[in-house]
């Protein structure tokens, strides 16, 4: 069964880059026909699909991120990573990778999920 974990820092500073990979077992990311997300939710808010990567390394992320934003992959790891630049404390939000059998903007498709992490942007 597929698990995915995700990893990286828990405070990120105003204006600099928050980081994180999502580590996956149980199935490689290259395989037809998954999709690989990243989710958040902010305090009090519904969750968001910031964008994912599909098997064939095709990518999408969402217009209001897509400026500041970059979904990568690392086969040979079977890992996929998120880059956001120049945070704010509007992107704190508890982190989750995903996966699911369609590339959608609908969080509620992605049917595996890590247990997430908190992300926190403050000086």
């Amino acid at each position: 069964q597929v698990q995915l974990q995700e990893s990286g820092p828990g405070l990120v500073k105003p204006s600099q880059t928050l980081s994180l990979t999502c580590t996956v077992s149980g199935g490689s990311i290259s395989i037809n026909p998954y999709y690989w997300s990243w989710i958040r939710q902010p305090p009090g808010k519904a969750l968001e699909v910031i964008g994912y990567i599909g098997y064939s390394g095709n990518t999408y992320v969402s217009p209001s991120l897509r400026s500041r934003t970059s979904i990568s992959r690392d086969t040979s790891n079977n890992q996929f990573s998120l880059q956001l630049r120049s945070v704010t404390p509007e992107d704190t939000a508890v982190y989750y990778c995903a996966r699911g059998d369609y590339g959608t903007t609908d969080a509620h498709t992605y049917n595996r999920r890590g247990q997430g992490t908190q992300v926190t942007v403050s000086s």
